[in-house]
């Protein structure tokens, strides 16, 4: 494997790659850079500890190509000395928690996971103690894997299970919120697990709290991900939730990504809760304890920001990225400003109070507390955020870069976008913008607001917009367009299509 080959793996702050051969792509994550990026992980994490011999939890989601990369890693890390617990079939975020145990003494953690990523995907997460690693941190232990800069040694296997104690922990905190040992009594919930490591949700947190979870759906672990994609923002994936939630009668429904770092959920009549509307539930409960800025990633709404405010509250909206939402609160909360929440649409959510650690079950237990004051006043979950305004219509557009340099090109289009804002009728550019352009726009010339912006992992421009009045997205994506459609790397078929159908 090439030195180039293994640093491609780096997304963000994990790695990621093909890693079967399943849907006919070239597998680029094999086992040999799992077993290198292993001994890498032993040499990066001895250097920040100083300690000789390492312990290393190590998990994994369903995925179909778990267990071998599992034992990848696992020779990886016994080559270089290491003692790796393998804690079986695991969600990310426990990989996290795991580490809070010092009683258990692990130095850092991996968790086997592509999150919501097609069923031929695969990747690793890195923890320590402190949290989870930073894209310079990936970039560090890339280079090791590359440079063949490892650790010599003779390591050993073990296993250690921890997600009954995670989930006692969870159910604990619903316990102790609602006062009562089984708060969902008599209450019905229904957890829709995709076939990711979600299932352990309903037999382990909502039926010790008393919950009836018959009708919950795809519980068992299935890599293939056989009946819709586990992810949280899928449209098929919440219809089938909410078809599930009305069959069965239920007070909610609940639905994880594969490796349950996100979730989104579903009111008994069938409404959605996610993204804008998720972000001000979560907030509204948040923000009646105190005051304090809710940091979101760019794309949330301005009836968002209205409801926070509305609530005494601030609306940070920041860049796109859960980490970069998580560090922007971190930072807040450093600088002194209170801030309790980082939240992104994509349904990522982290709590101050959780180590700003983006949980979905620790979310769902938030969510679980809501329902049951909820439900003490005789209301129901969607009561809570009813004065959130919606727009009248929104839109999501994305627009391929057809070059080798799409960074640099993609960049120069943003930077016409900018230039040429002032001359398009009724558009200003938005104030206190962090990340691409996002123009506002007049009332008659589109009603509403429009970003643009670079996808952080693709050769993707991501066009978002909303307005307050029908056919007002198509009125700002037709102004867009006169700008960007001197681009001819840029494939404008889908906003020409947008705008004429």
């Amino acid at each position: 494997m090439t030195n180039s080959d293994i640093k491609k793996l780096k997304s963000g702050t994990d790695v990621r790659g093909v890693a079967s051969p399943l849907l006919g792509r070239k597998v680029t994550l094999t086992c040999e850079a799992v077993e290198l990026i292993a001994r890498a992980f032993c040499t990066w994490l001895a250097d920040k500890t100083g300690k000789d011999t390492l312990k290393i939890a190590l998990g994994n989601d369903s995925r179909i190509t778990a267990a071998e990369l599992v034992a990848a890693f696992e020779r990886g890390a016994e080559r270089s000395g290491a003692q790796v617990f393998y804690t079986g079939l695991s969600s990310t975020p426990s990989m996290f928690m795991i580490l809070q145990d010092r009683a258990r003494g692990y130095d850092g953690s991996v968790m086997i996971t592509a999150s919501h990523l097609p069923a031929d995907r695969n990747g690793l997460k890195f923890f320590t103690p402190e949290g989870g690693l930073e894209g310079g941190d990936v970039d560090e232990i890339l280079n090791i894997a590359a440079k063949g800069d490892f650790l010599n040694g003779s390591g050993s296997v073990h296993e250690d299970y921890f997600m009954d104690e995670y989930s006692a922990q969870l159910a604990d905190r619903v316990r102790s919120a609602c006062g009562c040992e089984r708060p969902l009594e008599g209450k019905k919930v229904i957890v829709d697990a995709g076939n990711g490591a979600g299932g352990f949700f309903t037999d382990k947190v909502l039926k010790p709290l008393g919950a009836d979870t018959e009708g919950s759906l795809y519980l068992e672990p299935d890599g293939t991900f056989p009946h819709h994609a586990p992810n949280p923002e899928d449209k098929g994936a919440i219809a089938t939730l909410k078809e599930a939630v009305l069959k069965n009668k239920a007070d909610l429904g609940i639905i994880f990504d594969t490796d349950v770092d996100r979730a989104g959920a579903v009111d008994r009549k069938g409404e959605e809760i996610n993204r804008n509307r998720l972000i001000a539930l979560i907030s509204a409960k948040l923000l009646q304890k105190r005051p304090g800025t809710i940091v979101t990633d760019s794309v949330t709404s301005d009836g968002l920001t209205k409801f926070i405010e509305e609530r005494g509250g601030r609306h940070h909206r920041y860049m796109r990225g859960y980490r970069n939402v998580i560090d922007e609160c971190k930072r807040l909360n450093e600088e002194g400003e209170y801030s309790p929440l980082a939240v992104e649409t994509s349904g990522h959510c982290a709590f101050k109070d959780n180590y700003f650690l983006d949980d979905g079950a620790y979310l769902v237990t938030e969510i679980l507390i809501i329902l049951y004051d909820q439900l003490k006043k005789g209301e129901r979950l969607a009561d809570l955020i009813k004065d959130l305004e919606e727009p009248a219509e929104a839109a999501e557009i994305r627009l391929q870069i057809n070059c080798d340099d799409f960074r640099e090109y993609g960049l120069k289009v943003l930077q016409a976008v900018q230039s040429e804002a002032g001359n398009v009728n009724g558009a200003c550019l938005a104030p206190n913008n962090y990340e691409g352009v996002r123009l506002n726009f007049e009332e008659g010339c589109g009603d509403g607001w429009l970003l643009i912006r670079m996808s952080l992992h693709e050769a993707v421009l991501p066009i978002n917009t909303e307005s307050s009045a029908k056919g007002g997205c198509k009125k700002m994506a037709a102004a867009l367009y006169k700008i960007i459609s001197k681009f001819d790397k840029v494939d404008c078929t889908p906003l020409i299509k947008f705008i004429e159908d």
